[in-house]
């Protein structure tokens, strides 16, 4: 006899009743977790928004340092002999530079004249003898990894007095991201282990609850693995859940952050357009709190059935 055509093949009813029986073994020994289940996703909702925190702080820094970077500018300042033009040619086949504007020394001392208040630009010169300023230039890199570099060549140039940029303002932000980054790691390593503990006990208890069960499934040929392989379900549950609920809160506070920075004056509103994450980042974040959300919890489960499976 022919099988009908919309049948079900008897390898997918066998899959499909197995999987019913896992979820369903997995929901009762959640249940007999009571809030033991919520201490272990608390811990380790606490343990994944640390690290989402350090992952996106990480993050925003180094964007925020690019940002910066493309507006750090490298002033030059040229010897009296020097023009800009000459120079310009120079610094312009760097290959991280940029943009360059050139700052002619009449211009310059017209608007320092303006800034003064003295609109008498001869009589200001006469009485000097001549223009004290020099030529200058306004080199942007495109990085901000690039500016000392940057600045040590444009320093090696024939005609070139000094070279000033914002040194310390990238040294400073960087060793704070990598500060922030050593910290992070540490509580992230602790609360790591701690919510490990924490499923561990959890399905311990749910395992000693269950004793009079398993023994049951024991006698009746039920395999090891079979029987425990519901609670590993059930600590990869408690770290999917808690990657959900760590991820909504730091959505909650990027959008916050964006609201915050939009109210601000345009300064701080550039500051803000740097601290943005880019989309591969916003759909990478997720999938990292997942991931180690889900290995948490097969580590503490398997710690927890150990010594009830080599019985």
């Amino acid at each position: 006899m022919r099988s009908h055509p919309f049948q079900v093949p008897e390898q997918l009813k066998v899959v499909a009743t197995k999987l019913t029986y896992l979820l369903q073994e997995t929901g009762r020994g959640l249940k007999r977790g009571g809030w033991m289940n919520w201490a272990a996703i608390s811990t380790v909702t606490v343990l994944l928004f640390l690290l989402g925190i350090s992952l996106q702080t990480s993050w925003q820094v180094s964007g925020l340092l690019n940002n910066l970077g493309s507006r750090f500018e490298v002033a030059v300042y040229l010897k009296p002999e020097a023009t800009g033009t000459q120079l310009k040619s120079s610094i312009a086949q760097f290959p991280d530079v940029s943009s360059i504007e050139v700052i002619p020394k009449d211009e310059a001392w017209k608007e320092l004249l303006a800034d003064l208040g003295t609109t008498d630009i001869a009589g200001a010169t006469e009485g000097l003898g001549e223009n004290p300023l020099v030529d200058a230039l306004k080199v942007q890199a495109n990085s901000a990894i690039a500016v000392p570099n940057l600045a040590k060549k444009i320093a090696r140039l024939r005609g070139v007095e000094t070279v000033q940029y914002l040194d310390e303002a990238l040294k400073n932000l960087t060793q704070l991201n990598r500060g922030f980054s050593q910290i992070s790691l540490g509580v992230v390593a602790l609360l790591t282990l701690t919510a490990i503990a924490v499923i561990t006990t959890t399905i311990r208890l749910i395992v000693v609850a269950r004793n009079q069960e398993i023994e049951v499934m024991k006698l009746v040929g039920a395999t090891t693995s079979w029987i425990y392989f519901p609670f590993v379900l059930q600590g990869i549950t408690f770290g999917l859940v808690g990657a959900v609920i760590a991820w909504i809160f730091l959505v909650v506070i990027r959008q916050l952050m964006r609201t915050a920075f939009a109210q601000q004056p345009i300064f701080l509103q550039t500051l803000g357009e740097g601290l943005q994450l880019s989309p591969w980042q916003v759909v990478v974040l997720p999938l990292i709190l997942l991931g180690f959300g889900s290995v948490v919890g097969i580590i503490g489960s398997l710690f927890a059935v150990r010594r009830f499976a080599s019985k």
